[in-house]
């Protein structure tokens, strides 16, 4: 980005954060052709902002009943913030917007949920949340997460 005034706002590439948060397990970059992490931000990385991080999660058949407990072994874990976070879920079918096209478990305290639509989560501070698996990806999802506190943690 070239130097202006407001330019230091803008993240068009991906820093990673300092340090995962101890729930999280490291998720790699996004590059041609495969899901990962395309943007994420916090205060580390513009002073002052908010976290915020941004996901693509690729196609891939759906998960067996043992690669799913495998999955939820290696999911962010059961954790919960001082701070409300979004969790959020977009298909990317053009002609039907609200169809994912993945199934997606999502822990709320004890609570299974199983999302299929395009969604949006609000998890109020200090509601336990996770593991978070895609059980099926048959398009890509785009998926973020953003809170109003300045770190992930």
């Amino acid at each position: 980005m070239p130097e202006s005034k407001y330019g230091k706002y803008i993240v068009n590439e991906l820093k990673h954060p300092a340090s995962e948060a101890p729930w999280n397990p490291p998720i790699s970059s996004a590059g041609k052709g495969r899901g990962g992490r395309v943007l994420f931000l916090d205060s580390d990385i513009i002073p002052g902002a908010f976290y915020m991080e941004c996901v693509w999660i690729m196609p891939r058949p759906a998960l067996t009943e043992k690669e799913l407990e495998a999955a939820k072994a290696v999911s962010p874990k059961s954790h919960a913030h001082d701070y409300d976070e979004v969790i959020a879920f977009f298909g990317t079918d053009h002609d039907d917007p609200y169809d994912l096209g993945a199934e997606v478990e999502l822990w709320l305290e004890d609570e299974k949920h199983i999302i299929t639509k395009t969604s949006l989560v609000f998890i109020p501070a200090g509601l336990k949340h996770c593991p978070l698996v895609f059980r099926r990806v048959d398009r890509p999802v785009f998926h973020y997460t953003t809170g109003p506190g300045k770190m992930y943690f």
